[in-house]
């Protein structure tokens, strides 16, 4: 199938959004965005990552396309509920048990936030929805599929994995270190941190753009960071095993793109998770690691219409 043309450069402005706020279930609320009209698609970021790590010119883009863009801040991190009222599972032991494939204790699961997506569209009216995630939001958006079917229209999974020992967080150790270093206790921390943490884990093709990412690195701290949240997004990755046997269940079409030189989550992650979902349409990016820099997102935006058209 030919890949529809590439949006106008003219997209690239500042995004008009509304902003509200979803009770999805108990004590949960999830603040969210969204523009534009026509095919909903809901973006899930990664672990401890708020919304606005989905880039607004990346977003205009996907909206000029047709669709209803939904972003969101998880539960437990940014503008959304936190639930520091649950324990807070130690980094290491946690992953320990996890590659040990021994069980891991978590205060929710990939599952429960899943449901909160499931909460998000119910409050939108939104009955299905194509959904895109990234990172740990790639192993929500498979749950997704697998658990509530009749609510996803297509998948797209970003430099994700399946869930197996192997492919879960099996990169190289100063991508894992850099993932899980001190949390920043200022704006100016906060923004060398994004700088360094993205540079650890970006590829080789695409060079990191310093001044947008401290620019974020503030805003998100600004906005309340939660290093508690983040520690729980974590052992909710762990708890959750393996999707591969239920994956070959999921029958919408399924885009998995995945950066070649990904140091965290490995390539190969990425291949397994296009094996185990019938028909999935694989997308390696060479240069590319563990990010979405802005080289990549005309293809990227293409490759997204191109299998929500297919639904």
């Amino acid at each position: 199938m030919t890949a529809p043309a590439t949006a106008p450069a003219s997209v690239d402005r500042a995004v008009r959004w509304t902003t509200g706020r979803a009770r999805v279930g108990g004590e949960v609320e999830l603040t969210y965005d969204e523009t534009g009209d026509g095919r909903p698609l809901v973006l899930v970021m990664g672990i401890g990552a708020q919304r606005i790590f989905w880039d607004e010119r990346l977003c205009a883009r996907l909206a000029a396309r047709g669709h209803r863009v939904i972003r969101f801040d998880h539960r437990d991190i940014g503008e959304s509920t936190r639930l520091d009222h649950l324990p807070v599972p130690r980094p290491w032991p946690t992953l320990g048990r996890r590659m040990a494939g021994l069980p891991v204790a978590a205060p929710y699961t990939l599952s429960d936030m899943a449901r909160d997506v499931v909460g998000l569209c119910d409050h939108l009216g939104v009955a299905r929805a194509h959904v895109v995630g990234c990172s740990m939001g790639g192993m929500v958006a498979q749950h997704l599929a697998i658990e509530h079917p009749d609510r996803v229209a297509s998948l797209t999974s970003i430099m994700s994995s399946p869930g197996g020992r192997r492919h879960m967080l099996g990169g190289k150790p100063a991508a894992l270190r850099a993932l899980l270093s001190p949390a920043p206790r200022t704006a100016d921390e906060a923004a060398e941190h994004a700088v360094r943490v993205f540079r650890t884990i970006g590829g080789s093709r695409y060079e990191v753009d310093g001044e947008a990412l401290r620019a974020l690195g503030r805003q998100a701290f600004a906005r309340g960071g939660s290093p508690r949240g983040f520690l729980r997004h974590l052992a909710a990755i762990c708890a959750s095993g393996n999707r591969t046997k239920s994956l070959a269940g999921v029958r919408v079409p399924a885009l998995v793109v995945h950066g070649e030189e990904d140091p965290l989550i490995p390539v190969a992650a990425g291949r397994a998770t296009a094996r185990a979902i019938p028909g999935a349409r694989l997308h390696v990016v060479p240069g590319m690691g563990h990010h979405m820099p802005p080289g990549v997102w005309d293809e990227l935006v293409d490759a997204i219409a191109a299998i929500a058209a297919r639904a």
